[in-house]
């Protein structure tokens, strides 16, 4: 589930890098791509809680223009070309920053996968973007239980 929610943050970002206001997505697109109402709560849930926490919701870097990571022979070995784009994809939305995308390759390559692609690296993304340990200033939890809304 933690990955659909990604796919739906991912999905609102790019909303409003296009100058959206969140207020104004059709939300009606998520739900007829199968989306449950509760994955779409939780996703604008997410986005509600790191602006009211004063948090950036974007990661800006000095030099995400300019360098973008090149994989090792060793990684190419394991990450497909897929998977290393949908970091890359994170990246460019400012959802992911460049130690990020790091320390999603070196937790691929010390885990031992013989192939990582789009699916797992959509749940190592969920992992960095939803592990409420790692935000600071988070007391709130990021999931919602099935019965729950956000009013």
């Amino acid at each position: 589930m933690q990955e659909r929610i990604v796919e739906i943050i991912l999905f609102l970002v790019s909303e409003l890098k296009s100058n959206k206001q969140l207020n104004d997505v059709d939300v009606t697109l998520l739900t007829e791509n199968g989306y449950t109402q509760t994955e779409i709560s939780t996703a604008f849930s997410w986005l509600f809680e790191r602006m009211s926490f004063g948090q950036e919701l974007l990661v800006k870097e000095q030099d995400s223009g300019r360098s973008h990571r090149v994989l090792h022979e060793a990684e190419k070995m394991v990450i497909t070309t897929e998977g290393f784009g949908y970091l890359l994809q994170c990246r460019q939305l400012g959802l992911l920053s460049n130690a990020d995308i790091e320390t999603i390759i070196e937790r691929i390559m010390a885990a031992g996968f013989s192939s990582a692609g789009v699916p797992e690296m959509k749940s190592f993304v969920a992992g960095m973007l939803l592990d409420t340990d790692n935000q600071t200033g988070m007391n709130g939890r990021i999931s919602l239980n099935s019965d729950d809304t956000i009013h």
